[in-house]
């Protein structure tokens, strides 16, 4: 810890209920914004801005969105990456309909159509949970694979079955399309990471949140306590999605310019799913961190190997990606296998008490029958 709140008092609720009600975490927040807003576009170079910055923001939102549901509510979900492809192609086929729309307000659009994938998909969360909810997820990804290839409407009969992004503009600059200059999509997505993170914010700092994580403490009590469980969870679902559905949309309009319906297979699922369990269950802060770790550890680790001038191959830089996300899914089995394998010493002690018991109840009788056998 670098600081502490000490000598900084609340007067009233309001300033005890702020964000941010330690000062030098405003302050913190205000250096990072400035020099994200302003830093970064004017000495960043081109490459840094949309290969590292642009998709370390979009993984950032969607690893926000998972962790609403997974680690503020402990509802685990293997469907992120299908959400962030209803969202993407919900854009599309929005933008190709109404083309004289601006293209943010769609991007933001299109997350309510993963919103309402998201709440049918999450009906059967009241019924089961950990595992099983879990496989409930991962059918709503397969399922959303399926369709995004076998239904070609929604890439409006193209033959390449992918989506092509067309040329879009704001205040006459293109943030869409081959022309597009990177300073100018990175701020668009910027602006709305920045924005939706501080709209999730709020929302678990509020009576939503607390309301999200009672839930994930323990639904009983959560229950007894008032909280409808049916709503909450449907409700971290809908705003989990949603997040998912916009950073889809990011991820092709403003970063890949084209994208084909495996992108968002289940490898992407996993992939957000790493970011979450690295950077912290139930931190926003730490959706960020995952993010960079994740997605920008090869990257960062090429560049110093660079300044020293050695040469490193991608072939060697790949296996850093790859165990550190065999080592994340072994934290979620080891976290899995934790939580279920509570029942098993309970089982155990049950059955060696049952045993026991009938154990105890046979040689009773076997010494009552000898018993009335044996001559007076």
């Amino acid at each position: 810890m670098l600081y502490r709140e000490a000598g900084q008092f609340k007067t009233n609720y309001v300033d005890d209920q702020a964000v941010f009600p330690i000062r030098q975490d405003r302050i913190g927040i205000a250096v990072i914004l400035a020099v994200a807003f302003v830093g970064i576009p004017l000495f960043g170079s081109d490459f840094f801005i949309s290969a590292v910055m642009v998709p370390l923001l979009v993984f950032s939102l969607a690893a926000i969105g998972l962790n609403i549901l997974t680690g503020y509510t402990g509802l685990l979900s293997l469907g992120t990456g299908g959400f962030m492809g209803v969202g993407a192609f919900a854009c599309y086929k929005l933008t190709t309909i109404f083309p004289d729309v601006n293209i943010i307000i769609w991007i933001l659009v299109s997350g309510f159509f993963s919103c309402g994938i998201g709440i049918l998909f999450g009906l059967p969360s009241l019924r089961i949970k950990g595992f099983y909810l879990a496989v409930a997820t991962l059918s709503a990804q397969f399922f959303l694979d399926w369709a995004f290839v076998r239904i070609p409407w929604l890439v409006n009969n193209n033959t390449s079955g992918a989506i092509e992004v067309p040329s879009r503009y704001l205040f006459g600059m293109p943030i869409t399309g081959p022309m597009a200059q990177p300073e100018v999509r990175y701020l668009v997505v910027l602006s709305i990471v920045a924005l939706l993170t501080l709209i999730a914010s709020n929302l678990v700092h509020g009576r939503i949140g607390r309301s999200w994580m009672a839930v994930r403490d323990m639904d009983l009590a959560a229950e007894l306590i008032g909280i409808r469980l049916y709503r909450t969870k449907l409700l971290a679902f809908a705003v989990s999605s949603y997040y998912c559905g916009v950073a889809g949309a990011l991820m092709v309009f403003l970063w890949y310019g084209s994208a084909e319906p495996a992108v968002f297979g289940i490898d992407q699922s996993f992939f957000i799913l790493f970011m979450v369990i690295i950077g912290g269950l139930g931190s926003l802060v730490g959706s960020f961190f995952g993010a960079a770790l994740i997605y920008g550890m090869p990257i960062i680790l090429k560049a110093i190997v660079g300044l020293v001038g050695l040469q490193i191959s991608p072939a060697t830089v790949e296996p850093v990606s790859y165990y550190r996300a065999r080592g994340a899914r072994a934290t979620l089995a080891g976290r899995q296998a934790e939580a279920e394998g509570l029942a098993i010493p309970v089982l155990r002690v049950q059955t060696e008490n049952q045993n026991s018991a009938r154990g105890r109840a046979r040689h009773n009788k076997r010494r009552e029958t000898r018993g009335r056998e044996s001559p007076c």
